[in-house]
């Protein structure tokens, strides 16, 4: 499970880096991003996908989260 930093980039899109794989890509889409619930499939620009265990409500960017892996169905 990497360490993943979460924070917003140019035009305010979200930016997802794990320092150790050097890997930084945009955050194409999250299955929440609401006030009140965020987190769930990531799925990156270059086709990645991780999960994220929802959190109860948006954190503050910039932060550090553990995410996993998603098993890829292709």
């Amino acid at each position: 499970m990497p360490e993943v930093m979460f924070r917003k980039g140019d035009n305010d899109k979200l930016i997802f880096y794990v320092a150790k794989k050097d890997l930084e890509e945009t955050v194409e889409s999250m299955e929440f991003q609401e006030a009140d619930r965020w987190g769930g499939e990531i799925v990156l620009s270059d086709g990645q996908k991780y999960f994220l265990e929802p959190l109860a409500a948006a954190p503050r960017l910039p932060i550090t989260l553990r995410v996993k892996r998603a098993a890829s169905g292709d």
